[in-house]
């Protein structure tokens, strides 16, 4: 275990010094305990490598606002520790990380598993919720709702123990890394670049899970060339935890038959020191098939085609969806026809392509100045879905009441009064935890 500067991730090693190295990334609200029923079997070949998310399981609280820098921790930490070449498995967040490593680092990566993981994580509007709900209730309302989240209703049930250590992981998570986290998966999105994963992949997913289901999961699949499918029955979300015995299993088959040796990124060809013979890397024999295996590793799928590059409106339309959310540009869109269809269009690029991507000020400051502006010129229309945005920007609820305040004194009582009564049912549904 480490006391780590900011660059780097809380950790731990188990397993033989001289084993080649295996990963196992955590899911967002979880610490690497969520793999301690693999660690006996998988310490039996390999140096198992476990990191804490920051702010979780007592880990220093620097939060990550995005995918990519928690994979770039990650390997500072490795770097720290002289791990070049790795096998990763990755649950949920920690799978998203493995997809960026993949993506952006393949030469580190031998073999990669992506368990209850999507190439975008449901929708942007339902992390920025969940960041907006953290910042005005505190995590209660998360752990609260976390064992629905991650388990099937019997598992949950019958093994109250686990079901309340799952809520204390959570409860004792950093507020602000939590938040983070949310903004980090809000973000994701590779379905453009899953084409480009060259790393041996197996796609691992619970039969009940509904947060990242089967049908993500086949997302992947069709995605990375030559991926393989498996799904676990019984199992939701949290299945490394609800099915171990299975999940391990499954890892053990994967990383035992798909590790692939090191390569040189500039030939592209695989890297041998000299003098050495091509043979097998040294990991473990398949262990025997269980007399009924609870889930199999499917043959590949075909490989999905790219996405385009994004354009100029592109950026514009992202940055709209960032700020206002998917739901309500989605509505705003759909509404549009051949009359109005050009201004949507010169609003998103100019708009918010235009300005609001501008650095000279932070979207939390933006979206004061929006506020203001919209309150005094009483366009209470869009004052509700700014007054949505404002939370997703990270304005707290007495922050966006302070600006009403301030409009009222110079913009008058009237204008500010109206603005009020919007914000004010807008803040109550965004706020109010989901039952």
């Amino acid at each position: 275990m480490s006391e780590t500067p900011p660059i780097t991730l809380q950790y731990r090693f188990d397993g033989p010094e001289d084993a080649p190295v295996l990963i196992l990334g955590p899911s967002l609200g979880t610490t690497w305990h969520m793999w301690d029923r693999q660690v006996p079997e998988l310490t039996r070949q390999w140096r198992v490598f476990r990191f804490d998310l920051p702010g979780h399981g007592g880990a220093p609280a620097h939060p990550a606002d995005s995918v990519a820098e928690l994979a770039e921790r990650l390997l500072a930490t490795l770097e720290g520790l002289g791990v070049q070449r790795f096998g990763y498995a990755g649950c949920a967040l920690g799978g998203a990380v493995g997809i960026e490593l993949a993506l952006r680092h393949p030469e580190r990566l031998a073999s990669l598993a992506l368990i209850a993981a999507s190439p975008r994580f449901g929708s942007a509007d339902e992390f920025r919720r969940r960041g907006v709900i953290v910042r005005t209730n505190g995590l209660d309302p998360m752990a609260r709702s976390a064992p629905d989240r991650w388990f099937t209703g019997g598992f949950a049930a019958a093994q109250p123990a686990i079901t309340e250590w799952a809520v204390q992981m959570v409860r004792t998570t950093d507020p602000g890394c939590y938040i983070a986290a949310c903004e980090a998966l809000a973000s994701f999105d590779v379905r453009p670049g899953l084409g480009s994963v060259g790393v041996p992949t197996l796609v691992l997913v619970g039969s009940e899970d509904q947060v990242t289901g089967p049908a993500e999961a086949r997302n992947l699949v069709a995605g990375i060339p030559d991926a393989r499918l498996a799904v676990v029955p019984g199992a939701s979300h949290l299945v490394p935890v609800e099915q171990p015995a299975a999940v391990t299993d499954l890892l053990v088959r994967h990383f035992s038959t798909a590790w692939q040796p090191a390569y040189d990124t500039a030939t592209g060809q695989v890297a041998l020191p000299t003098g050495t013979v091509p043979r097998p890397a040294p990991v473990p024999a398949v262990p025997p098939p269980p007399a009924a295996p609870v889930a199999e590793i499917a043959p590949a799928a075909p490989r999905q085609p790219a996405h385009g590059a994004a354009d100029a409106y592109d950026a514009g339309i992202k940055v709209r969806r960032d700020v206002l959310g998917d739901a309500h540009v989605d509505r705003v869109l759909a509404e549009a026809d051949d009359f109005s269809a050009d201004y949507q269009e010169f609003v998103t690029r100019y708009a918010w392509g235009g300005v609001w991507d501008r650095p000279g000020l932070d979207r939390r400051t933006r979206s004061c100045v929006t506020l203001t502006a919209l309150a005094a010129g009483g366009h209470l229309e869009e004052l509700a879905s700014h007054t949505r945005a404002a939370l997703r920007n990270g304005l707290t609820p007495d922050e966006i009441k302070e600006v009403l305040l301030q409009t009222a004194v110079y913009c008058g009582i009237p204008a500010a009064g109206s603005a009020f009564r919007v914000a004010q049912q807008v803040v109550q549904e965004e706020t109010t935890p989901q039952e």
